[in-house]
């Protein structure tokens, strides 16, 4: 069987698993349901069940992947739909999204020195709240590993959609900007389309603080690591 073929069926399989990771989320909406938790986990356990190796799972997966800009550039539509809201709170939303991204990294340093990580490590997960790329090029750039900072992309990911409606109510918050802002700045793209399903407003937000926080984290991490580490 060629590439091309292997690859077409793992973007066809991909696809109709994540329609049906949708409908059980329609069918059952709570966070633990969210289609990018029940598609990752149906897709993982039929990779172990049928012994798929990750590379072959890739030759489709990468065409997947390549998606991830287009999908990006599509978040100007909400952006420019709330475009008056954003010109009104330009100002606390930048402000938030910063300090968002200097405690998130922070903290991240801090707690995994607690725990004894290795340096190595530390250096991979320290982006761990920006997109896929932009983590994988700082980690590489600090010193860390590419891929396992794009598992720990993934696990902030998924911890934003997990929790996110388990803080806003321990903390109460209510604001729809502050809730977008908190979770674009911690969670990315995952978060963001948590965002979304909320409303537009907290969608757009979470865009731009997704956004704003990947320009801070790419610019502030090789000073935070120098003085934490």
């Amino acid at each position: 069987m060629n590439n091309l073929l292997i690859g077409l069926i793992i973007v066809g399989a991909t696809y109709v698993i994540y329609l049906a990771a949708k409908n059980i989320h329609k069918k059952v909406a709570i966070s633990f349901t969210a289609p990018v938790i029940t598609s990752t986990i149906i897709i993982v356990a039929i990779l172990l069940s049928f012994e798929i190796s990750y590379e072959t799972y890739m030759i489709g997966g990468k065409w997947i992947n390549e998606l991830l800009g287009p999908a990006v550039v599509a978040l100007a539509y909400p952006l420019y739909r709330e475009r008056d809201v954003l010109k009104r709170l330009t100002v606390p939303i930048l402000i938030g999204t910063t300090v968002g991204a200097v405690v998130g990294i922070s903290t991240g340093i801090l707690l995994a020195r607690f725990a004894g990580f290795e340096d190595l490590l530390i250096y991979s997960l320290t982006p761990k709240s920006v997109t896929t790329p932009v983590a994988m090029a700082i980690a590489e750039t600090i010193g860390g590993v590419t891929s396992l900072a794009a598992v720990f992309v993934m696990i902030a990911g998924i911890g934003g959609v997990l929790f996110s409606s388990l803080v806003y109510k321990i903390f109460r918050i209510d604001h729809r900007i502050g809730r977008g802002v908190g979770i674009g700045s911690a969670s990315h793209a995952i978060g963001t389309s948590k965002a979304l399903e909320s409303s537009m407003v907290e969608g757009s937000i979470s865009t731009i603080a997704m956004v704003v926080s990947a320009v801070v984290v790419s610019v502030i991490t090789p000073g935070l690591i120098a003085v934490l580490m």
